[in-house]
C-alpha cells in the first residue's frame, strides 16, 4: 500500500512511535483525503499522522491546496487517531524524560552547566559575538553526537545548515583525530547544506525531515539562525515580517526535534546596546521571539587564549551560571 512506503523507508524515531506503530497508518485512510491530496501532503513533508498531527491548519491548506476548514478535519482526525493532545500524569512525563539523549560538547564543566549535555527535544542556543566560540562549538557537537551512548553520543548522524559560510571539514578532521576516530568516516555522517537566502534556510528544515527518515539524524546545526534574517529584513517596518518567519522557523525546528528525538543546536548573533554604559552592551538578535523558543540559552564571551565563558542565561529546570572552556588545535576541552 501506499502508506506503508514511508514507514518501510523511515528510521525509527521516538520510543513512543516505537512502540505504538503509528506509522504504518496511511494517510489516503483519513475522511477527506484522497490520493491526490495525500501526495501533496507528502511532498510539503507530511509522511505520517504524527507530523499532520501538530501541524497548523493553515501549513496544510496551503500545502494540499484545500480549504482551511477541510485541513483542520483532517488535523484533527490525525490527532485521534495518533492520539495526541491526551493528558498525561507528571509521574509519566518524568519517566519519558529520562529516556532522552544528550551529547557531550567534550567540556565537562559546559557539560555540567547544561545539566549533562546538549539535550534531545530541545533546542540549544549559543551566542556571542564573533570569535567566541559558537562555530568551533557547532563543530565540536557534531563530531561528539556520533559516538555511542556510552562515550556521548547518540551514534546518530547531522545535518549542518550553514548559514555564513563558516564550516571547515578541516576543523572536523582535527576534532575527529582530537577524541580517536576515523575523519573520513566522521565526515561522511555530516550532511551540510549552505543556506543562501532566509527562505532556502527555512526550506532546509524540510529536506533535513525527509532525509532523517531514511536516515538516523540525531542532531541539527544551524550556523547562524539570525545572519540571513537580520540581513534581509531591515528597519522597524520589517521587523514583524522577520520574527514571524523566525517564529515559525524556530517552531519546525522543535518539530523535528520532537518527531525524531533530535537535537537542535542553533548559533545566534548579537547586536550593541549603545545606551549601555555599565555592564556588557551586546545582547542575541531575534528579540522575544528567539528568547521563548530556545529551551536553554547560553551566551558566550571571550576571555584569555584559548579560554571562552559560556554562561547559561535562560532554561526551564537549570539556575543560572558559568563555565569555563577552551578552543584548542583538537577542538574543545576543559
Amino acid at each position: 500500500m501506499d502508506g506503508d512506503v514511508p514507514a518501510k523507508n523511515a528510521a525509527p524515531r521516538s520510543d513512543a512511535e516505537a512502540e505504538n506503530g503509528k506509522r504504518a497508518v496511511a494517510l489516503e485512510d483519513l475522511p477527506g483525503v484522497g490520493p491526490t491530496t495525500a501526495d501533496k501532503l507528502r511532498e510539503a513533508g507530511y509522511t505520517d499522522l504524527m507530523e499532520l498531527a501538530v501541524a497548523s491548519p493553515g501549513d496544510v491548506a496551503e500545502a494540499a491546496e484545500i480549504g482551511t476548514q477541510v485541513a483542520l478535519h483532517i488535523i484533527q482526525e490525525a490527532r485521534r487517531q495518533a492520539d495526541v493532545g491526551s493528558f498525561e500524569l507528571g509521574t509519566q512525563l518524568l519517566e519519558r524524560r529520562k529516556k532522552l539523549g544528550r551529547i557531550t560538547s567534550n567540556s565537562k564543566a559546559l557539560d555540567e552547566l547544561l545539566g549533562g549535555g546538549i539535550e534531545t527535544q530541545a533546542i540549544t542556543e549559543f551566542a556571542g559575538e564573533f570569535g567566541s566560540g559558537k562555530t568551533q562549538l557547532a563543530h565540536q557537537i557534531a563530531v561528539d553526537v556520533q559516538s555511542p551512548v556510552a562515550q556521548g553520543g547518540l551514534a546518530g548522524e547531522v545535518v549542518y545548515i550553514d548559514t555564513e559560510s563558516t564550516f571547515r571539514p578541516e576543523r572536523i578532521v582535527d576534532m575527529a583525530q582530537g577524541i580517536g576516530v576515523d575523519p573520513q568516516e566522521t565526515l561522511s555522517r555530516i550532511h551540510v547544506a549552505r543556506a543562501f537566502n532566509s527562505n532556502h534556510q527555512m526550506l532546509l528544515v524540510g529536506k533535513a525531515q525527509e532525509l532523517a527518515r531514511a536516515r538516523p539524524v540525531r542532531l541539527i546545526i544551524v550556523d547562524s539562525l539570525t545572519a540571513h534574517f537580520r540581513a534581509e529584513y531591515t528597519g522597524r517596518a520589517e521587523l514583524a515580517p522577520r520574527q514571524q518567519l523566525l517564529n515559525k522557523h524556530l517552531h519546525e525546528l522543535l518539530r523535528f526535534a520532537d518527531a525524531y528525538n533530535a537535537a537542535v543546536v542553533m548559533t545566534n548573533q548579537v547586536s550593541s546596546r549603545p545606551d549601555v554604559l555599565f555592564g556588557d552592551p551586546t545582547r542575541p538578535i531575534g528579540g522575544n521571539i528567539v528568547a521563548h523558543a530556545a529551551t536553554y540559552r547560553v551566551y558566550l564571551r571571550k576571555s584569555k587564549p584559548p579560554r571562552r565563558i559560556a554562561r547559561l542565561i535562560d532554561s526551564p529546570n537549570l539556575p543560572e551560571g558559568e563555565a569555563v572552556f577552551s578552543v584548542t588545535g583538537e577542538g574543545i576541552r576543559d
